[in-house]
């Protein structure tokens, strides 16, 4: 900063901070040398780390009839001034000639600079184009209250509209109320339309919600960039108007200390694992413009079938990228993120009806009642367990950590509450209802289903409390990371003796089969594939264990190496950094040694040792009266953080990682509002444009410059082109 000030020539704020510079001064584009600048997209000019301003003209004030309402960069001797007022004599000349050099250049958005009027680099503009601009600022700021409101661009399906009426689409629909309302610039626009002409055309409204889109974007990757580090994490496929896209996120540390996870937008998703990953690749640095040597982390949450396909993703970018560590994401159960990417089929089949039988009793609170009643027979010796087992299924169940548990206890509730549903006799419930409730009554009570379950439930009992610690408090996260070795070692001990721990298992499935008076057969498929092979000689219990047990425990045990890698327990053993982690261990404490991993990342890597000592002897000699900060958040909030600089890099590195909770649920919003835009919006009706736009609804928007990126993208100077091949019926 200080050597900005000294290349501008401005002693006047030499005086300021860098903070102060940061926030209330800019420079423009103009003074840098082109090799000093990145330009990552049309929208927004970024400079490099090292970027020093070095062109200035020092004497082109005299020259521009503007320029005497700036501030002056030096005093002017009095030939200048005489100088400066024989050019005022030529002012219009001037103006023309400066119009062409504009229109000629080649400069991307300038910014205003202090000390330079805003008008400096910008001509007065014709009546036409003011206009114009009016014109576009309405148009875009009728698409964002669409977006901010979840309101669909298109009102009917062609086929909802009787034969010879003409019903307008929403967007058309607010473009007419708001010229009945007044506004003169759309009315003036609209007279001057031919009959037939659309308004504003589809091609139009596309290119105008792009440009929303990546500027609404561009507003938080600019905080992202700002913050310098961050994690990458993408939800489960989602179904955008028909085609399959993954939602993304990103967790950065944003000015005020806090940890936050936005939504930046959504990934068109590919079958093939190799191309997802380049796609993934390139979208992430090419047009959001992320450099991935800052990210620290990533996370996929994935349905069944989808899992092996992230994994290769994130393979890909470990290989380019080593510190974007692969880890659990913290918003989904370590036990369900496990079943979820075993790779058998009856794995992947359970799971999904488990997650429909769960929406189908969500669908109405006559339902979850129905359910209520059936538990109360079933237990009637046990209120207080039947009490509790209501409390769960009003919840969302299935993302909890001993939900195999649930259901398997759960399990003749379900049947018996579903078979009544279906075969009611006093109609009350419609034939939708008993049609869905009968299909998931057979689901439910086919053995290949029950084995599943259970089978389930006993391999991830042995990960339950690890998985459970690691949602829980940074000192539980600490410890669990330690723990990890007997989890591994207990599994390892089941796969030795598989064929015991199997035998037990399928006891317990069968049991549970004969009390819900269900048929224990080996699968369809199996049987039609050996029909007539008289010398199958195998039993459905070796027939589960070879197809389910053995590749259900080898894989948890090989996805727990993957997701926990070395790397990943380091970082999580530097979370001793956290005072009230260092108390647990009696400020005992080698965070030096994991913390190497992030020597790259310290702002005094050499002072680390003597830093870190500082900080164990500040809090294990502190006041009686002064209680150790418990987490992540509280520490980075501390207000003497910064005579630490070292170690509040550590924690700003460590806070993103996915695995690690956010602590304030105020900037989770991100995810919440995905999940609400998926709820509320029909299939056919989104848009990952309207998404973005609605998710991140309070991010602030410039219109001015939405219409300076159209107009310059899509439109000449001097007229608006309108998409004639797009005509509504002259009525």
């Amino acid at each position: 900063c200080q050597k900005w000030v000294e290349n501008c020539r401005r002693a006047d704020l030499e005086d300021k901070t860098p903070d102060q510079l940061n926030k209330h001064y800019r420079l423009c584009a103009k003074h840098f040398e082109t090799s000093m600048i990145c330009r990552t997209s049309p929208y927004r000019t970024v400079l490099r780390d090292n970027a020093i301003p070095t062109i200035f003209d020092l004497t082109s004030h005299l020259n521009n009839p503007h320029s005497r309402h700036r501030k002056r960069i030096k005093e002017l001797s009095e030939d200048e001034i005489r100088t400066l007022k024989q050019k005022k004599i030529d002012e219009t000349s001037e103006q023309e000639q400066k119009h062409k050099e504009t229109n000629n250049s080649n400069a991307q958005n300038p910014s205003e600079e202090e000390g330079e009027g805003q008008d400096e680099d910008i001509l007065p503009l014709t009546l036409e184009e003011k206009e114009n601009k009016e014109y576009l600022k309405s148009l875009f700021e009728i698409l964002i209250l669409m977006g901010k409101q979840n309101i669909p661009l298109d009102g009917h399906e062609a086929d909802e509209i009787p034969e010879g009426l003409f019903t307008p689409d929403n967007f058309q629909a607010l473009l007419e109320c708001r010229i009945n309302s007044g506004e003169e610039v759309l009315r003036k626009r609209f007279e001057t339309t031919a009959v037939n002409t659309l308004f504003c055309s589809k091609t139009q409204q596309r290119q105008m919600l792009e440009i929303c889109e990546s500027c609404i974007r561009e507003e938080t990757l600019r905080e992202v960039r700002d913050s310098h580090f961050f994690s990458i994490i993408t939800d489960d496929v989602v179904d955008i108007a028909g085609e399959e896209h993954l939602p993304v996120l990103v967790r950065f540390v944003d000015e005020s200390h806090n940890l936050r996870e936005e939504f930046i937008g959504f990934l068109p998703y590919e079958a093939d694992a190799e191309i997802l990953a380049v796609k993934f690749h390139t979208m992430i640095t090419e047009k959001w413009g992320l450099n991935m040597e800052y990210c620290r982390g990533q996370a996929y949450i994935v349905s069944s079938g989808f899992s092996s396909k992230m994994k290769v993703v994130a393979s890909r970018l470990l290989e380019k990228y080593p510190q974007a560590i692969y880890t659990l994401c913290s918003s989904c159960a370590l036990n369900m993120w496990l079943a979820k990417s075993v790779p058998v089929m009856g794995v992947s089949v359970a799971l999904g009806t488990i997650e429909e039988v769960c929406s189908f009793f969500h669908r109405s609170p006559q339902l979850l009642l129905e359910l209520d009643n059936v538990i109360s027979v079933l237990f009637q010796n046990s209120k207080e367990r039947g009490k509790e087992l209501k409390e769960i299924c009003h919840s969302q169940w299935t993302g909890r950590h001993d939900a195999f548990e649930i259901l398997v206890e759960l399990l003749q509730a379900l049947v018996l509450c579903l078979d009544g549903i279906n075969s009611d006799t006093n109609i009350r419930w419609n034939n939708y209802i008993a049609g869905r409730a009968f299909v998931l009554c057979s689901a439910v009570s086919d053995f290949d289903f029950i084995v599943t379950i259970v089978v389930l439930k006993n391999v991830l009992s042995f990960t339950r409390a690890f998985g459970k610690n690691l949602q829980g408090q940074t000192s539980d996260v600490f410890f669990a990371a330690g723990s990890l070795t007997a989890v591994l070692h207990s599994l390892n001990e089941v796969m030795e003796n598989i064929e015991v721990y199997h035998e037990f298992w399928f006891e317990e499935a069968t049991n549970l089969a004969t009390k819900l008076d269900i048929q224990m057969k080996l699968p369809g498929k199996f049987r039609r594939a050996h029909q007539g092979n008289l010398e199958s000689q195998l039993t459905s219990e070796s027939y589960y264990k070879e197809t389910l047990s053995v590749p259900t425990v080898e894989h948890i045990i090989q996805e727990l190496k993957d997701i926990f890698s070395e790397q990943h327990l380091k970082a999580l053993k530097c979370l001793s950094l956290v005072p009230s982690v260092m108390g647990q261990l009696k400020f005992n404490t080698s965070e030096e040694h994991h913390a190497d991993m992030y020597r790259s990342d310290l702002p005094n890597p050499d002072t680390l040792s003597a830093e870190l000592h500082c900080w164990r002897i500040k809090w294990k000699h502190r006041g009686k009266d002064i209680e150790l900060p418990s987490t992540i958040y509280e520490a980075l909030h501390l207000p003497d953080i910064k005579f630490f600089p070292n170690v509040y890099a550590l924690l700003k590195v460590l806070c993103i990682l996915p695995v690690m909770k956010v602590e304030n649920e105020r900037y989770e919003n991100g995810r919440k509002r995905l999940k609400a835009y998926l709820r509320n919006t029909l299939t056919d009706q989104r848009s990952s444009n309207l998404a973005l736009l609605n998710i991140n609804f309070d991010i602030k928007h410039d219109l001015d410059s939405m219409v300076d990126t159209y107009i310059k993208l899509y439109t000449s100077k001097s007229e608006l082109p309108t998409d004639n091949s797009e005509t509504v019926e002259n009525t």
